[in-house]
C-alpha cells in the first residue's frame, strides 16, 4: 500500500484554488512590498557608500546568518511537510513536523539575539553609522514577523494535537503556512542583500 504523502489532487474540471485565506494573501503582498520599500531603499544607499558599507559588512557575523538562512528554510520545508500529512489524516507526523518547523522558528530568534547582543557589545547600534541603522531596521523588521510567525505555528501546532486540521479542513493550516513562507521569502533576499552581497 502507497503511503507516500501527496499534495490534494485537483479534480477534473476544477479550477486550482489559492491555498489559504484571501485576506492573508493581501497581508503578505503588503508586507513584501514594504520589505521591497526597504530592500531598494538599502541597494540604492549602497551604491553611493559602497566602501563605507563594505567595512561595515565585514564586521557581520557570516556564520550565524547562514545558520539562520538554514533554520528558515528548514522550518518551511517541516511546515509544507505538516500541511500534507494534515491533508493525508495523518496527524502524529503532522504535530511532528509542525513541532520541528516551530523549534527552527525559536533557533532563528535565539540566534538573531545572540547577534545582537554581540552588536550592543561591541557598541554598535542604529547611530553608529548608515550601514548599522539599515541592517538594525531591517533586521528587526524581519525579526518581529519571525515572532509572529512563531506564535502562528504555535497556534496551529495546539490545533493539530486537537484535531482540528485534517482531509476534512486545512484552510487555517495553508493560511498559517503561507504567512511563515513570505517569512523565509524576506529572509532569503536579505541575507544575501545585508550579509553577503559586496
Amino acid at each position: 500500500m502507497d503511503t507516500t504523502i501527496n499534495p490534494r489532487p485537483v479534480s477534473a474540471g476544477v479550477e486550482p484554488h489559492l491555498h489559504g485565506d484571501l485576506a492573508i494573501w493581501f497581508f503578505i503582498i503588503a508586507e513584501l512590498l514594504a520589505f521591497g520599500v526597504f530592500f531598494v531603499a538599502y541597494a540604492v544607499t549602497r551604491a553611493f557608500n559602497v566602501e563605507a558599507f563594505n567595512a561595515a559588512q565585514a564586521g557581520l557575523n557570516l556564520n550565524l546568518g547562514a545558520l539562520n538562512t538554514v533554520l528558515l528554510i528548514s522550518g518551511s520545508w517541516c511546515v509544507v511537510r505538516s500541511v500534507q500529512a494534515a491533508r493525508a489524516d495523518l496527524q502524529v507526523q503532522a504535530v511532528r513536523w509542525m513541532a520541528v518547523a516551530l523549534a527552527c522558528g525559536v533557533g532563528f530568534l535565539i540566534v538573531k539575539v545572540i547577534e545582537y547582543r554581540a552588536k550592543f557589545a561591541a557598541g554598535l547600534t542604529m547611530d553608529t553609522d548608515t550601514f548599522h541603522m539599515f541592517y538594525f531596521s531591517l533586521t528587526f523588521f524581519h525579526f518581529m514577523h519571525v515572532v509572529l510567525g512563531v506564535c502562528v505555528l504555535t497556534i496551529l501546532l495546539f490545533k493539530l494535537r486537537r484535531g482540528a486540521y485534517g482531509s476534512h479542513d486545512v484552510h487555517g493550516l495553508e493560511t498559517g503556512a503561507a504567512y511563515w513562507h513570505m517569512v523565509d521569502l524576506a529572509w532569503i533576499v536579505l541575507f544575501p542583500l545585508v550579509y553577503v552581497m559586496r
